[in-house]
């Protein structure tokens, strides 16, 4: 079994989100270069299976690269690393697609709402055939690999999600996966202190391009600013979607939010009109509703069955899960957020039919020196949404705090999950509606573990 085999199989046999977050454990753990630290990471390759050989190269290839380029910070370590191992996988003749024995489709979906795109369109597609998607949150250079692994002879659609921290990295990835249709949900501003605007996310996240085939079509938001005025390389073949404009490829009207997700009318100037119903709560899930149309019917994929498909899309994780808890409506949506999705979850939430409104808002992280700007801006907005209470955690979100109570809003800010909890315990009644949000990295999942278990007891 020759070296790239046996980096293949041990990939296959690693669970979903073990060794890219153990290798990352290992890097935020060392503030230095060190011998622990190569051994540290040798050990993560070898106890991920794959292999002693395959874990000695790369770590013999890593100390050369470092001593070449002369790297003295962790950080610059964990990107060589990464393109160590990326070039160990895609250098293997297994993802030599060009012969592939049935029809592969790679979506590449960028921007924020990445992840429901995804699954959007795997619910709009997976009806067609054989279908593979990126499962957890492997899309980064170690995780998108271990997907294209999973293809085989019967394989005919892949769904593939496309993340990005750098310049640079959605090239890398776009040529390794080669995608037949390529989806751009929006530009929003993750990842701007890396990236220092919004026009250069936008040049970052067009690097899928590079990897489309001539006249691939490429599904882009109409309503997104950035990608209107984005100058797009002739090859590919643009195909935009609105929530509003006519004027746009495919079009949604009439829309409007139900108890159990969002009803509209679908427009398309190719296939027709149709009515639709997702279960997915507020207007920016309608927006992801319609790449993954776009990107399932121009393919080739009948509209009506795509449309079927919709309906019955499933969210993962904690992403807009609506709970009943003993008569309280709960919206989870703390897996991830930034501005541009808290303003979404806001909006969804203001027409949100309940009693009450009450939000917990966490921190949104990696916005540089947005932060602050971010966080007060989140306080107006809330200050809008119609609450009746707002409860805060976290560092930065004591602006949001200040700025909502200045508006009049009930505020509560919480120094601890514990305090957090108690708050929702001691205010909500049958009837009331809690949003919770926040970055992945705030873990307001534990709040609302502590919620459940407590307010079902106090109902008893």
């Amino acid at each position: 079994m020759g070296i790239f085999s046996k980096f293949r199989k041990g990939l296959k046999k690693t669970r979903t989100e073990g060794i890219t977050a153990q290798l990352d454990d290992v890097m935020e753990s060392h503030q230095e270069i060190t011998d622990d630290l190569y051994d540290e990471l040798e050990e993560v390759l070898i106890m991920g299976d794959v292999g002693i050989p395959t874990a000695q190269r790369v770590i013999r290839d890593l100390k050369a690269k470092i001593e070449n380029d002369k790297i003295t910070s962790v950080p610059q370590v964990r990107e060589t690393m990464k393109d160590i191992v990326s070039g160990i996988v895609w250098g293997g003749s297994y993802l030599s697609l060009r012969t592939k024995p049935s029809v592969i489709l790679v979506i590449g979906v960028n921007g924020v709402g990445k992840t429901t795109t995804k699954q959007m369109t795997y619910a709009a597609i997976a009806g067609f055939g054989s279908t593979i998607k990126t499962e957890g949150n492997q899309n980064n250079e170690l995780g998108m690999p271990r997907t294209l692994m999973r293809l085989e002879s019967s394989t005919e659609y892949a769904v593939i999600e496309m993340g990005m921290s750098h310049a640079g990295e959605i090239d890398r990835l776009a040529r390794a996966a080669r995608p037949d249709v390529g989806i751009i949900t929006c530009i929003g501003v993750s990842h701007i202190g890396n990236l220092g605007s919004q026009e250069n996310i936008c040049k970052a996240k067009l690097e899928i391009c590079n990897g489309l085939p001539e006249g691939a079509p490429l599904v882009l938001n109409y309503d997104d600013p950035f990608l209107r005025k984005a100058a797009l390389p002739a090859h590919v073949r643009p195909v935009w979607f609105s929530l509003s404009d006519e004027n746009a490829d495919v079009c949604a009207l009439s829309i409007r939010q139900e108890t159990d997700g969002m009803s509209f009318v679908l427009e398309d100037q190719e296939h027709g009109t149709f009515v639709v119903n997702i279960p997915a709560m507020g207007r920016h899930n309608v927006a992801n509703a319609l790449a993954a149309y776009c990107a399932a019917t121009r393919l080739g994929c009948d509209a009506k069955r795509v449309i079927r498909g919709l309906s019955n899309f499933e969210q993962t994780g904690r992403r807009q899960k609506v709970v009943d808890s003993e008569g309280v409506t709960v919206i989870e949506d703390c897996y991830n957020a930034n501005p541009d999705s808290m303003k979404a979850a806001l909006a969804m939430f203001k027409d949100f039919p309940c009693k009450r409104r009450f939000a917990l808002l966490g921190d949104m992280l990696e916005l540089g020196d947005l932060s602050r700007e971010a966080h007060e801006e989140l306080g107006r907005l809330a200050a809008e949404s119609g609450l009746y209470c707002l409860i805060t955690y976290g560092e930065q979100a004591k602006r949001t705090a200040v700025v909502a109570a200045a508006k009049g809003v009930e505020t509560l800010h919480a120094d601890s999950y514990r305090e957090a909890a108690d708050a929702l315990l001691s205010r909500v009644q049958p009837g009331d509606a809690i949003l919770v949000k926040a970055s992945h990295g705030m873990a307001l999942e534990k709040v609302l573990d502590i919620f459940y278990e407590e307010h079902k007891e106090a109902e008893v």
